[in-house]
């Protein structure tokens, strides 16, 4: 199996394939195969390029997050002037429907508010603002609210995962009670993990889905 040295060092490694991110910065600890990062960083892209990297690792179940992003007195930026990016950069993505998000900031934090119809868009509002400079961190607190009603949702989502070549052949159970989804299974990573989520939410009708899908370690690395 697959141990917390090698799935350290495998991140270690692929932190030092980033070529925007110093892997001196981030501290790896592993623990049954749940990564905790940590450290400094001069931008908030740095600490989610970080996140990302440790999630593609094979062999990694969690990621526990705790990296601190600190700017320079050169680029900092008052919580007015990055509210006003914020919201700027929200008008000019047409992904988002601006007039139905919030933004309010608070020591460098990015707090969003509001209701969308579908679960890209939330994504959508996170993913524009996140790299301003200044920013801390963002905290979606958006709220999915489908403005169609869930019909065949499970057979709509088993047509979906049938679609992605990760994950056609997982065996990933479906529950339907409502607008909520619930998915249930083994996978072989985060990412898929992840994809199973997202395809959940492109069914119309879908408010919120409980992701209790479980990372086993693929076969090659026991």
């Amino acid at each position: 199996m697959k141990t917390d040295v090698e799935i350290r060092n495998d991140i270690l490694a692929e932190l030092k394939w980033q070529p925007a991110i110093d892997e001196t910065e981030i501290g790896v600890i592993v623990e049954d195969g749940i990564v905790t990062l940590s450290g400094v960083v001069n931008e908030y892209r740095k600490k989610a390029l970080a996140n990302k990297a440790a999630k593609s690792v094979a062999g990694v179940k969690a990621v526990a997050e705790d990296i601190e992003v600190k700017y320079g007195d050169d680029f900092k930026k008052t919580d007015k002037e990055i509210a006003k990016a914020a919201v700027n950069a929200l008008e000019w993505n047409a992904s988002v429907p601006k007039e139905k998000v919030m933004v309010f900031v608070e020591d460098g934090y990015i707090y969003l508010t509001g209701k969308v119809a579908w679960d890209y868009q939330r994504k959508a509002a996170k993913r524009t603002i996140q790299n301003l400079l200044g920013v801390k961190g963002v905290i979606n607190n958006i709220e999915l609210v489908p403005n169609t009603k869930a019909e065949n949702t499970e057979e709509q989502i088993i047509k979906a995962l049938r679609r992605s070549a990760n994950l056609e052949d997982k065996g990933i159970r479906i529950q339907v009670d409502g607008s909520t989804v619930q998915l249930k299974g083994r996978v072989h990573s985060i990412k898929e993990k992840e994809e199973a989520e997202k395809a959940a939410y492109k069914a119309p009708g879908v408010r919120k889905v409980d992701n209790e899908i479980v990372v086993q370690l693929h076969p090659e690395f026991v």
